[in-house]
């Protein structure tokens, strides 16, 4: 069974090879992700995210959900030397970098509550896998081209795992290095292949804003592979990561 729709102001979908009817499933999810839409976004003024931002909440109102996303904010600010930042003076809080593979990650868990063995979620192209489409063979992700509209750069296999791409071809220049303040400059796309999507949204976004000294920032994080694009179209990638 697979559904799309429009979460997040972004086209996700969901297969699901197991046999059976899945609607209830594939319910949950979207509702859960409609949920974290209408909570955490910094787009929606009646947002906890936003009531937060304005002043309008203190720490200690905040729902458990928020303060997750929050943490892991700052803990990937501090990994990242502050390159990676919801925080960017003068601007609102925006912890969408988080909260898209946190929500995701969580939906997958979702799935996986209800005995699912199988599926794909794709979150306008950042991706979490369980199982095996076919057996032997992974679910094979295809790596947009950073430059070329409509075109695949790459294709990866992930069984059981993530893999998320930070890049500007979508909204532009809205990554930012927290360090300058100023739009991150240096590599065309990051792909981070990891055992969740949370870990690789979060390194991919980080990598990204960081530049050049994001390549070998991200090939030293413990249990990811990288594909990533400089701005001299060169290709770096972890000597392990198999391309289909």
């Amino acid at each position: 069974m697979k559904r799309v729709e429009q979460v997040m102001g972004l086209p996700v979908s969901v297969d699901i090879r197991d046999k059976g009817d899945h609607l209830t499933s594939l319910a949950r999810v979207f509702a859960w992700l409609h949920e974290v839409d209408e909570r955490f976004s910094p787009f929606r003024t009646d947002s906890e995210v936003s009531r937060f931002d304005r002043g309008d909440l203190a720490v200690s109102e905040l729902s458990d959900d928020l303060l997750d996303i929050l943490m892991t904010c700052d803990h990937y600010e501090q990994l990242s030397g502050g390159a990676f930042t919801a925080r960017l003076p003068g601007k609102p809080l925006d912890p969408n970098a988080i909260t898209k593979g946190w929500a995701v990650q969580r939906a997958a868990r979702l799935l996986k509550s209800a005995g699912l063995e199988v599926f794909c979620v794709n979150a306008g192209g950042d991706v979490v896998t369980a199982g095996e489409p076919e057996p032997g063979r992974g679910w094979r992700i295809g790596i947009r081209h950073p430059e070329q509209h409509g075109e695949i750069c790459a294709v990866v296999e992930s069984a059981d795992g993530a893999v998320a791409t930070s890049a500007c071809y979508e909204r532009g220049a809205h990554i930012f290095n927290g360090r300058t303040g100023r739009p991150a400059e240096g590599l065309l796309s990051v792909t981070i292949i990891a055992e969740d999507l949370l870990r690789a949204d979060a390194l991919a976004t980080a990598a990204f804003a960081m530049g050049v000294d994001g390549i070998a920032w991200a090939a030293s994080q413990p249990g990811c592979r990288v594909l990533i694009v400089d701005a001299e179209r060169q290709v770096h990638r972890s000597s392990d990561l198999k391309l289909w």
